[in-house]
């Protein structure tokens, strides 16, 4: 339990019996006339948005031919038509599998086939890679984000935005799902029931779908509306990407369960955001660090222009100190940093509002219990003293995808209390606040993106060019951290960084590309051959204290 809690919040809450797809009809219950969503000048009324999402799940139940429990992927950027297609799936009982927008063919296909997913709804300028990487057993949707802009509006709008929707072979047109008639069966859905399927990858580099049932995130939505005062008067910038645990929360989950409006953002354009913070009166904005730099860094930056922000949060990446006093400085507002990731439907440890503390990762959630441990003996250790952060709590999801011996490796039992391991490294102080100093695994936070060094190296192994890639963190002073492959080539081959990494963009998404390639004639070994990526890592670290 935390030596400190604000004063004003119960340290538990009860669990929510009820599932996602409820909030979505409590809301049109209590605010059917107000808005639901803006896009750009254009807003959807709670009770226009509740029948788009009706015609969605008529549609999965009737003309697809879905079934309860069976899963939708969604492949789109932040925009109205992925909110419509979101809780449609969870009104038609299935499950829904949000996929980066920055995914590739191979990734792609990947999740398709290891969820199952039997709809993919893709946007119009992602087409390309969903028609070749689904199976011939799922149907694929195909959406305009135009569909839902306004006829003449108030912002000026990049051209890929404005196209209107494009027929394709073998996609079903978003406007043929809309005009769908047929009901939904009455749902059955209760909050055991799986809801979620998010992947998030691992050490082993394929990346691993997380089972969260209704349960989960509702507890974690209940508790972040209390702990940042939220309303039916809270306007949402719909900034981070939804299909991203933060994203959900803080722009498709929050918005529905307070009654508030949000504002889907499809991509950072920093003049466009100011304008829409503006335009909407936009009170809870959750933004990454290195879009907080950009905004900052803009020219035409204006404080008054966050005159109704009352709240700035993120939990993606840490927000350096200097960076966290400059925002203060410069609009009066203390970024709340938090912590989490996919595995505890985003939220698990979260600042005080009226105490928090830069660098740091906050304290235990509501009902959340959260100890450092010794990573090999997994001995519980005192205030002050790193260790692998270990979190219980009733966020946490319930394991992988079909995969139980990962799901096993994951947890550990201490006195009685099943916790899952996080892999990050970091003490407690004596205010009972946490803060990360380092990571047991190999993963790399680039900008907020959770890039693991196994699944981009696997990639790089079937570049013809190259014999061995070691993939390690290197610093970035916009990105925080960014990625380097260092590549040993195969005989004959000629070094040619930049030939690599536009190789790269062609087979993974953008955050995952090395940005720095570096040649060397042989790897680090151990005697029985296996990499020695910590040794790379090290050096790598004392370049930059060097430099």
């Amino acid at each position: 339990m935390a030596a400190y809690w604000p004063p004003n919040l119960p340290r538990e809450l009860p669990p929510v019996e009820a599932t996602l797809a409820h909030n979505l009809r409590v809301a049109v219950a209590r605010f059917g006339t107000r808005p639901a969503i803006g896009f750009f000048g254009r807003e959807l009324t709670w009770r226009a948005f509740n029948t788009q999402v009706e015609a969605f799940a008529g549609w999965l139940r009737g003309p697809a031919g879905l079934h309860r429990g069976d899963r939708v992927a969604l492949y789109a950027q932040n925009s109205p038509n992925w909110l419509v297609a979101y809780y449609g799936t969870q009104r038609a009982d299935c499950v829904a599998v949000p996929v980066s927008p920055m995914s590739r063919v191979g990734e792609l296909r990947h999740v398709l086939a290891d969820s199952g997913a039997r709809v993919l709804v893709a946007a119009q300028e992602l087409l390309p890679i969903a028609t070749e990487a689904v199976r011939d057993d799922t149907r694929v949707v195909g959406l305009a984000y135009a569909d839902y802009l306004p006829e003449a509006s108030p912002f000026t709008l990049p051209e890929w935005l404005r196209a209107p929707a494009r027929g394709s072979s073998g996609v079903t047109p978003w406007a043929s799902v809309m005009a769908c008639t047929q009901a939904a069966p009455e749902p059955l859905a209760g909050p055991d029931d799986l809801a979620l399927l998010p992947y998030t990858s691992g050490s082993t580099g394929m990346p691993k779908g997380c089972e969260h049932p209704h349960r989960t995130f509702q507890h974690n939505i209940q508790g972040l509306a209390l702990w940042h005062m939220m309303s039916a008067g809270t306007v949402f910038l719909g900034l981070p990407p939804m299909y991203h645990v933060s994203g959900l929360m803080h722009c498709v989950h929050s918005p529905v369960f307070t009654g508030g409006m949000v504002v889907p953002v499809p991509r950072w354009d920093r003049t466009l955001v100011a304008q829409l913070v503006r335009h909407y009166g936009v009170s809870h904005l959750g933004i990454a660090p290195t879009a907080v730099i950009d905004m900052l860094a803009n020219p035409d930056f204006d404080a008054a222009g966050l005159a109704t922000v009352k709240r700035i949060t993120s939990g993606g990446a840490t927000m350096p100190a200097a960076l966290w006093q400059r925002l203060k400085a410069a609009s009066g507002i203390e970024f709340v940093e938090a912590y989490g990731m996919t595995e505890s439907a985003a939220t698990a440890l979260l600042n005080p509002i009226e105490r928090p503390k830069p660098e740091c990762a906050g304290i235990p959630f509501f009902n959340t219990h959260a100890l450092v441990a010794d990573p090999v003996t997994l001995q519980p250790l005192p205030d002050g003293e790193s260790g692998e952060i270990l979190l219980s709590g009733p966020q946490i999801f319930r394991g992988y995808w079909g995969k139980p011996a990962d799901t096993a490796a994951a947890f550990t039992e201490i006195d009685g209390r099943r916790y899952y391991r996080s892999g990050d490294i970091g003490r407690r102080d004596a205010e009972g606040y946490f803060f990360m100093t380092d990571r047991l695994k190999r993963m790399i936070n680039a900008s907020g993106f959770k890039v693991w060094p196994a699944e981009v190296e696997a990639k790089l192994y079937e570049h013809p060019s190259v014999r061995e890639a070691c993939v390690i963190g290197a610093a970035d002073a916009y990105r925080g951290e960014t990625v380097k492959a260092v590549i040993a080539l195969r005989d004959g081959a000629v070094p040619d960084d930049a030939a690599i990494i536009a190789w790269a963009r062609q087979q993974m998404a953008a955050y995952k590309v090395p940005r720095i390639i570096e040649f060397v004639d042989t790897l680090p070994k151990s005697p029985v051959g296996k990499i020695l990526w910590r040794d790379l890592q090290d050096r790598e670290k004392q370049k930059e204290q060097e430099a």
